[in-house]
C-alpha cells in the first residue's frame, strides 16, 4: 500500500522509494504492524521538512506473513517496484532472509544497489559472519541487552550469586545464552543453570520452573518473548518461586497487563524509557498514532531519523538516486535523542545506542496496559558503554568507488 506519494513540482525528480517488508496480517500483525507504523511516522518526519532529492519519499508496505519464503517473494515485488532501501525488525530469521537476498541482488546488479536498514532483529550473526556493507542494524543484539542488565541489578542488590539462563532455542536464544555467560565474572554471579526450549510451542513451564528451583537461582534471566516470557512468569508466581527475573522483551505490548503483578520488582533492558523523554515526540506520536511510542517504535522512528540525517548530506539534484552515497552518509550519521547519541559503527553497521534498564512498579510515570504499573528507569548506559567489540567473523566489502 502506498502511503506517501510523489507531489507534482519537479517531475523528472526519482523519488526515493523505501518499502518496509514486515508480518502485517495474521497472528504476527501485533509484532509486524508496530515497524511499519513507527517506520512509516519517521518517514513522514522527513517529508514533512521537504522531502529529498526534490520529491516526496514513497513509502510502501508489503506484507511477507511471517515467514521467509514470503519475505523472499515480496523481496522481489520490491525490487520490480524499484525500491530503493527495505526495512523490517520482527524476526531474525526473515531478516536473515532479506538480508541475504540484498547481498546477492547487490552482486548481480552493482549499478542498481538496494540497502536494508533492520528495526528490531537481533541475533549476532546479522553483524558478524553475515554483515555487509549494505546492511545497517538499529537495535540491540543480546551482548547490549545483558550487560547493562547485569551491572543495574547489581548496582541495585538485585542479581544475586545465582543465575538461571533460560532461553529459546534459536539465533537469538542463543547469542543470549552466550552473552549470559560471559557476563558472570562482571556479575559476580555464576550459571547455576541453562535451558534452551522451542519456540512459543510450551504451554507448561512448571517443569523448568522445578529445575530453577532446584538450582538454587537468585536470578532468571532470559531473552523470552511472547507467550513464553509470560507463561514462564506465571509459572513461576504460580509456584511460589522467589526470583528476579532480567528481561529483554518484558516491554512488549500487553505484557504487563498479562502477567499482573507477578511483574513487579522484575527488570527489562530496552532502548527507550518514555519516562526519560522530555521533548515532543510522545504526544507528537500519539497525535499521530494514537498511541504513545512503545516497545520496539521508537527505535525504529530512531533509525528513520538517522536516515534523515544523511540524507541532508547527499543531493543528487533530482538525478538518479544513488544507494551507495546514502549508505556512506549513513555511516557518519547521529541522531541525539533525550537518552543519548546514537551513531554507527563503519566496521560492522552496528548502531551504537543507549541502552535504558528499568524496573516494574507501581506509581510509574507512564502506566502502561491499562495498569497502574510501569517502567521505572533505574540506570542508562551510553552506547559506547552497551556495545560488544566487532565481531572478528565480520569481513565488510565496501563497493568500489
Amino acid at each position: 500500500m502506498l502511503v506517501a506519494s510523489l507531489t507534482t513540482g519537479v517531475a523528472e525528480a526519482e523519488p526515493l522509494k523505501i518499502g518496509v517488508l514486515e508480518s502485517l496480517s495474521g497472528g504476527q500483525t501485533s509484532t509486524g504492524r508496530p515497524f511499519a507504523t513507527a517506520a512509516g511516522f519517521g518517514i513522514d518526519l522527513i517529508n514533512q521538512a521537504g522531502g529529498f532529492n526534490g520529491a516526496k519519499i514513497e513509502f510502501l508496505e508489503y506484507d511477507n506473513g511471517g515467514n521467509t519464503t514470503g519475505a523472499a517473494d515480496k523481496f522481489k515485488q520490491a525490487v520490480a517496484d524499484g525500491v530503493h532501501i527495505v526495512v523490517q525488525g520482527a524476526s531474525s530469521a526473515i531478516a536473515g532472509q532479506i538480508s541475504e537476498d540484498v547481498r546477492r541482488h547487490n552482486l548481480r546488479n552493482p549499478d542498481r544497489p538496494i540497502m536494508f536498514i533492520n528495526l528490531g532483529a537481533e541475533a549476532l550473526e546479522l553483524t558478524g559472519d553475515k554483515c555487509h556493507f549494505h546492511h545497517f542494524r538499529f537495535t540491540t543484539t543480546a551482548p547490549m541487552r545483558v550487560v547493562p542488565l547485569v551491572s543495574a541489578m547489581k548496582e541495585n542488590g538485585d542479581l544475586g550469586g545465582k543465575v538461571y539462563s533460560i532461553n529459546q532455542n534459536y539465533s537469538w536464544g542463543r547469542d543470549m545464552e552466550a552473552a549470559i555467560k560471559a557476563a558472570a565474572d562482571s556479575g559476580g554471579y555464576k550459571v547455576v543453570g541453562t535451558t534452551l526450549h522451542e519456540v512459543n510451542k510450551i504451554q507448561d513451564f512448571s517443569p523448568f520452573v522445578a529445575t530453577i528451583r532446584d538450582s538454587g537461582a537468585d536470578t532468571v534471566m532470559t531473552g523470552n518473548w511472547s507467550n513464553d516470557l509470560l507463561l514462564l512468569m506465571k509459572a513461576a508466581g504460580d509456584a511460589g518461586l522467589k526470583v528476579r527475573f532480567g528481561t529483554t522483551f518484558l516491554d512488549q505490548v500487553g505484557n504487563i497487563a498479562n502477567a499482573g503483578t507477578t511483574a513487579l520488582g522484575h527488570y527489562v533492558a530496552h532502548p527507550y524509557n518514555i519516562a526519560l523523554d522530555d521533548t515532543s515526540f510522545p504526544e507528537d506520536f500519539k497525535r499521530a498514532t494514537g498511541h504513545y511510542p512503545v516497545y520496539i517504535e521508537p527505535q525504529s522512528v530512531n533509525a528513520m531519523r538517522a536516515l534523515g540525517e544523511a540524507l541532508k548530506k547527499v543531493n543528487f539534484n533530482g538525478g538518479k538516486v544513488d544507494v551507495n552515497k546514502i549508505a556512506a552518509a549513513l555511516e557518519e550519521s547521529s541522531v541525539k535523542t533525550p537518552i543519548g547519541e546514537i551513531t554507527v559503527r563503519k566496521e560492522d553497521h552496528q548502531a551504537m545506542l543507549p541502552v535504558v534498564v528499568s524496573r516494574v512498579e507501581k506509581g510509574a510515570k507512564y502506566p502502561v496496559d491499562g495498569t497502574d504499573m510501569g517502567f521505572k528507569p533505574v540506570k542508562t548506559l551510553t552506547g559506547a558503554e552497551a556495545i560488544y567489540p566487532v565481531q572478528s567473523s565480520c569481513k565488510m566489502q565496501r563497493p568500489r568507488a
